[in-house]
């Protein structure tokens, strides 16, 4: 495992008008109750912004012209798989992922979300949550990167 590298990935954290940030639960880890905020690998000739606003569109149908950037982590966040996941996922090249966030202010309507923009779909339930709440929804092995986030945003939020 200490071989294997980090999946470089960005992801973004899309916060309403009333101080609510948007999650998904995931189609493939139903059971597990996995919530997420869009999120995914940076295509080569990439920066990290546009990565995340193509996730963001990708997975939820949110286009650029319905966000303002508001915020950046001033660093990359690591997590490692747990060991039954690795070798699993990505193809077994990655231990588990670096990622860069932002935070964005959603300038559209909860009408404009749209699950089904990515074929096939990514997620298949969505919420708006307080802040504070995103750690307890995601997977174990992602809490710290979303406690640090939520710490850094908490004031643009």
């Amino acid at each position: 495992m200490n071989e294997l590298g980090y999946r470089a990935c960005a992801g973004f954290m899309l916060a309403n008008r009333v101080g609510r940030v948007f999650v998904a639960q995931r189609i493939d880890s139903k059971n597990l109750g996995a919530w997420q905020m869009p999120q995914g690998g940076i295509d080569p000739g990439e920066n990290h912004e546009e990565a995340a606003l193509r996730e963001l569109e990708e997975e939820i149908g949110i286009g650029a012209h319905l966000v303002d950037v508001i915020g950046r982590m001033p660093y990359p966040l690591r997590y490692d798989l747990p060991e039954e996941l690795i070798g699993k996922l990505w193809g077994g090249n990655y231990r588990g992922q670096e990622q860069h966030w932002f935070l964005g202010r959603f300038k559209g309507e909860d009408d404009d979300i749209n699950l089904e923009a990515h074929d096939p779909p990514e997620f298949f339930e969505w919420k708006w949550v307080v802040p504070e709440e995103l750690p307890d929804l995601i997977v174990p092995f992602k809490r710290d990167v979303y406690r640090a986030l939520v710490k850094e945003f908490a004031a643009l939020i």
